[in-house]
């Protein structure tokens, strides 16, 4: 069977990959299994140019189809961000805890008191010949003030969808899968790979 390198070392995005992948004619791999430490910086500006960036770096270093992604929090009041730096922004060491407190207390703060945030993903699917396609994803929803739920990761214990009136952390696994960015973005990725065809 083909492979395809999933280029990421999050253990929660991969996981979440696994499931949503479900199904495509390629063997799944991670960074591990190729034994790559790289770690790919995220310079880009835009969720676009650091998926590309490092899908086309790691199809390049192991030499196999390869799918990367970026993905963040994009929140009105605060014009976007944390957009691409949403792992970054409260440090480079913070965790998740940490991220979401930051966050919360820059909302305080904002002049703007409105709590409209999506989440986005890009993914790119990269080969080592340099084919890439760009499959994109995104959720609505709003932040409240106090994390609830115990699923998930990232900032989705704040993040509240509104029409099911349950944090992204609230949800189910199964409920999660069919309305997050990862999963929309990671849907038209999964088409793509049931009838792909190298260059």
């Amino acid at each position: 069977m083909k492979r395809i390198l999933l280029a990421t070392n999050n253990k929660g995005k991969l996981r979440e990959y696994r499931r949503l992948l479900r199904g495509i004619p390629f063997e799944i791999v991670t960074l591990a299994d190729c034994d790559i430490k790289t770690d790919i910086p995220e310079t880009g500006t835009t969720f676009e140019e650091n998926a590309i960036q490092k899908a086309t770096t790691m199809a390049s270093l192991s030499n196999m189809l390869c799918l990367a992604d970026d993905s963040g929090l994009e929140v009105e009041a605060l014009g976007g961000a944390p957009g691409t730096l949403s792992r970054r922004w409260a440090g480079k060491d913070a965790d998740d805890a940490k991220r979401i407190e930051f966050l919360l207390a820059k909302l305080k703060a904002a002049p703007d008191k409105n709590r409209s945030a999506q989440f986005r993903c890009v993914i790119a699917i990269a080969e080592p010949g340099g084919r890439v396609e760009i499959c994109s994803g995104s959720c609505r929803g709003t932040i409240i003030t106090k994390p609830r739920g115990e699923n998930g990761f990232g900032y989705d214990p704040v993040f509240l969808i509104p029409e099911l009136g349950k944090t992204m952390a609230e949800l189910t696994i199964a409920q999660k899968n069919k309305i997050s960015h990862r999963a929309r973005a990671a849907e038209e990725a999964k088409v793509l790979l049931m009838h792909w065809e190298s260059d």
